[in-house]
């Protein structure tokens, strides 16, 4: 019983992720089936938002780590923009 209890409080942030993965998989179909478009498109969007949560969880990618790739994305941009020949992009005409 210990084991169980402490596996849930270690996982407590994917569980969640988890059911809200469920919770807007439902609702979208729900909502599909009463043709209500509109919630349908919000639901999947929670449902993606809960997916990526729940990957970025299992690998252990925080926030900190988003940023940093982020700002790491930015330098490379500059980088190649600031190395790329005078012509380029070439206009073909």
């Amino acid at each position: 019983m210990a084991t169980f209890t402490a596996s849930v409080v270690l996982l407590r942030w994917q569980l969640l992720s988890a059911v809200l993965m469920f919770m807007a998989s439902t609702l979208n179909i729900r909502f599909r089936r009463a043709d209500y478009i509109g919630l349908a498109v919000i639901s999947s969007g929670m449902g993606l938002a809960a997916a990526c949560w729940f990957a970025t969880g299992l690998l252990g990618i925080t926030v900190i780590d988003l940023s940093t790739t982020w700002h790491n994305l930015l330098v490379v941009m500059e980088e190649i923009a600031q190395k790329a020949p005078p012509e380029w992009p070439m206009i073909v005409t």
